[in-house]
């Protein structure tokens, strides 16, 4: 029981210091560090994904055909057209890489104009909640911008009217959403999911190690959390 009441007795104890570090902070600073924060993942993003096989080696965010169709590659293979189904995969995470690279000045002209009136909760919510605020807040925004850096990058790709006749076939009989239903929609998706993977991942390192990073307001924001 002794034991029970030290553990609650600290509990008590550190609520009102981790209530502090963040209270001691106003609202700009908040907001400062949580943009800082999503910038700073948006640039490791893109530096992972928007290099030759930075998707198509990453198995956290490489591209696969879409929905069932995934589960008719066996049969394809079987029916000879591994070839094809190779190349196709290759071809999406090739667009994606090089979308990539380009979405950096996009990406974060959309943190600078992102309206943030609740840092300090989100803060306070850890883990990758600014990407999440972000993701929940710039998606729609940020999906119709980026899908014309697709669509460029998919013109250059040989493979792209294959990938298109390929789809709609699946999608007549029901193998697939509609939204997927041309490779620029789907790899635009996908693209952004990889990205926001990889900030989200780089959010949890300046969470968990504020001190370790080379921005003095990220070492003072997110340390006000520890």
């Amino acid at each position: 029981m002794r034991t029970i009441a030290v553990i609650f007795a600290w509990f008590l104890v550190s609520m009102p210091a981790f209530a502090t570090g963040i209270e001691a902070l106003s609202d700009d600073d908040a907001a400062d560090g949580l943009k800082q924060a999503l910038t700073q993942g948006v640039n490791v993003a893109v530096d992972r994904l928007g290099v030759a096989n930075g998707f198509l080696d990453n198995p956290k965010v490489k591209i696969y055909l879409p929905g069932t169709l995934q589960k008719l590659e066996g049969v394809m293979r079987t029916l000879g057209a591994s070839k094809h189904v190779d190349g196709l995969i290759v071809t999406m995470n090739r667009v994606a890489e090089v979308a990539a690279a380009e979405a950096r000045t996009l990406m974060v002209d959309t943190v600078e104009k992102l309206p943030v009136e609740n840092a300090k909760k989100i803060l306070a919510e850890g883990d990758d909640a600014a990407t999440q605020y972000f993701r929940d807040t710039a998606s729609e925004e940020l999906t119709q911008e980026f899908l014309p850096i697709v669509k460029n990058a998919t013109n250059q790709v040989d493979l792209a009217k294959k990938y298109n006749d390929f789809v709609r076939k699946g999608g007549k009989f029901g193998l697939i959403a509609e939204k997927y239903a041309n490779i620029e929609g789907y790899v635009t998706q996908k693209t952004l999911d990889g990205l926001y993977l990889m900030m989200a991942e780089e959010e949890r390192l300046i969470r968990n190690e504020p001190m370790g990073q080379d921005n003095k307001v990220l070492q003072r924001v997110f340390g006000s959390l520890k």
